[in-house]
């Protein structure tokens, strides 16, 4: 009797000591609001998960359940970005850089760019990295040359990477060198099918060349919008066609040379999956590919996760999206904004986000004339020394800073996830009703687990009113209200 009173009063002490250690956690909360009262700011007041249950089903985040490991969020340096960067003082330059690319104090920790191979349509003027006159040819790519690379954006990256070292870095080219293609034209003209091997070898220069700049360079897309010719620079690519150059000669060379960089297939619109589906079907071309990427310009989000499903075992990137305000706006559209390119984005399968691009004058220039793009802006706008934030920098922050590379997505309740309600009887207080739910209702979000064990909840209030968001995590609950319009990442 004496030895099961003993044990009786160990599993007592042991249980109450639990409850100790299961006390109230804090939770960390940077929050922007669409009146633009806060923009990505911390918040003062200490929110805490206890037992404190409050209304409403929650956003249950079950760290259990794992799914893709995130590379980084960020954007396109493009050569007009590092043109406006490279040409501010060298003081000023410094701090934004810190402040987009470290994570300490109030820096927004932007981890992930990439690159254009040879000019886009947000450059000052149209370059390859082998330009020769018209009838003349190099397939050896013994004139190969890093070129223009070297005014702006090679001097940039170095500042980054004394930064960030290990900052994720992709290269996409928007066209070949005009002498390889059909109509020695940069605008439209497919890649003339002699020069395949050539190309391939255009490739491995770059990478090879950057490297030795100190730039690794971690995936190329084989072509930004293979779909759109009216880009100036851009050339079209039919899934035939970009199947037989990876398969046959982008890949063997890749594999020939040694190189670790990965190769990633379409580089488009959400809209085809089965465009890099085709490519994966072929077994040859599918060992070189890493995975496939995308831009939301039209159809859904979906369209990434249709890929996901066909082939789990190859990955998922979000390469572009253009996001704009109007410079004098006193709103900020902030939740959409999250919610389609950071929660949407990530709930699809992709292990980035990528905007475009990083950084335009007051006029969104530098473009390219006759197809270059006149309305984007950048995550941030250079007058001279003066920079202003605008909302892709905002959109970005809410996951960069605190999502970093290495941190892998967990599950965390959709609006759309059947829900359990547990009420009390309405006769018999004692007496608990559990109501299964259809749709959970709750407000767009995603989660994630960090590197070194924090959870970051980022969600997003894309409703008209104030929202109440119950939290539950390992059976604690947190209750917090979010703003109409407003945009939360919470970290604990």
């Amino acid at each position: 009797m004496k030895n099961n009173y003993l044990k009786a009063f160990a599993i007592m002490s042991f249980m109450a000591c639990g409850v100790g250690v299961l006390s109230a956690q804090e939770i960390e909360a940077w929050v922007t609001n669409a009146d633009r009262s806060m923009l990505f700011q911390q918040q003062p007041e200490k929110i805490t998960l206890g037992s404190e249950e409050g209304k409403g089903l929650p956003i249950i985040v079950d760290d259990r359940q794992e799914f893709q490991t995130i590379d980084g969020f960020g954007f396109a340096l493009t050569e007009g970005s590092a043109f406006h960067l490279h040409h501010m003082s060298a003081p000023a330059r410094e701090q934004i850089l810190k402040e987009m690319f470290a994570t300490d104090g109030n820096s927004v920790g932007f981890s992930y760019i990439r690159l254009t191979l040879g000019a886009s349509d947000l450059n000052n003027f149209v370059y390859s990295y082998n330009d020769l006159p018209e009838g003349k040819k190099d397939v050896e790519m013994k004139k190969f040359s890093l070129g223009h690379d070297y005014d702006d954006v090679i001097p940039v990256m170095k500042e980054i990477l004394k930064i960030v070292p290990d900052i994720k870095i992709m290269a996409s080219p928007w066209s070949a060198p005009a002498w390889m293609k059909e109509s020695f034209n940069v605008r439209g003209g497919a890649l003339k099918n002699e020069y395949y091997n050539a190309y391939a070898r255009y490739f491995t220069k770059y990478v090879q060349a950057m490297e030795k700049e100190g730039i690794n360079i971690d995936v190329v897309t084989v072509q930004n919008e293979p779909l759109n010719s009216r880009n100036t620079p851009s050339m079209p690519w039919y899934w035939q066609q970009q199947n037989e150059f990876v398969r046959d000669h982008l890949g063997p060379a890749f594999k020939a040379a040694g190189l670790k960089t990965k190769i990633v297939i379409f580089d488009h619109n959400c809209d085809r999956p089965d465009y890099p589906l085709a490519i994966l079907s072929d077994p040859v071309t599918s060992q070189y590919v890493d995975g496939s990427a995308f831009h939301h310009y039209r159809g859904y989000m979906s369209g990434m996760n249709i890929v996901h499903r066909a082939r789990p075992d190859k990955n998922i990137y979000f390469t572009e999206q253009m996001l704009t305000e109007r410079p004098d706006s006193k709103s900020i559209n902030i939740a959409s904004s999250v919610r389609r390119l950071v929660v949407d984005v990530t709930r699809n399968w992709s292990k980035n986000s990528i905007l475009w691009n990083y950084a335009a004058d007051p006029q969104n220039d530098p473009h390219t004339d006759n197809g270059g793009c006149s309305m984007c802006q950048g995550a941030i706008t250079i007058d001279g020394d003066k920079v202003t934030r605008n909302i892709a920098y905002y959109a970005m922050a809410h996951a960069s800073k605190f999502v970093r590379p290495g941190s892998v997505r967990i599950s965390s309740t959709d609006a759309f996830d059947p829900g359990v309600d547990i009420t009390e009887d309405e006769e018999r207080a004692e007496v608990r009703r559990a109501t299964v739910v259809e749709h959970s209702n709750v407000l767009p979000n995603v989660a994630f687990k960090t590197p070194d064990g924090k959870i970051v909840l980022i969600v997003a209030n894309d409703s008209w009113s104030q929202q109440a968001v119950k939290i539950q995590y390992n059976g604690r609950f947190a209750n917090l209200r979010l703003a109409p319009g407003s945009v939360g990442t919470f970290i604990w």
